[in-house]
């Protein structure tokens, strides 16, 4: 079963075939081709994307010296705003269904400052969300 935290939940479906490295790239392909199967178990911690990012130390984000604190608000933002509780299971669908209603929100509080703001803005689907929000 595929584990996954918060924001990669909402994130995760923006994915345009960018990121750190070939390795994280590879990572990131394989978890969305899992997410289309399996059923994802809903964690609070560093999760199958993290395991091979490269700022990932001692289990937790080393980006910057508040990523890990940050990152665990969008997790608790995320999750809210779909309605998921931590170790729950739920399937890609059920996410995928509801990001519509809540990306307006997420586009407000995250996406207009992020790090990965020009890797979405490639996303067709991204596009048509955020154009619905502004």
């Amino acid at each position: 079963m595929l584990r996954l935290r918060g924001h990669h939940l909402i994130c995760l479906n923006f994915f345009s075939g960018e990121g750190y490295d070939d390795i994280f790239i590879e990572n990131l392909k394989d978890v969305l081709e899992r997410a289309e199967t399996e059923n994802v178990e809903i964690c609070d911690e560093a999760d199958e994307i993290c395991e091979k990012c490269p700022y990932l130390k001692d289990y937790k984000c080393q980006f910057d010296e508040h990523a890990d604190e940050e990152i665990k608000e969008m997790d608790d933002t995320a999750l809210n705003l779909l309605a998921i509780r931590k170790n729950s299971i739920v399937c890609w669908d059920k996410i995928k269904g509801n990001m519509p209603e809540i990306f307006p929100q997420w586009f407000r509080k995250y996406c207009i400052e992020c790090d990965w703001k020009k890797a979405c803005e490639k996303n067709h689907y991204y596009q048509r969300l955020r154009n619905k929000s502004i």
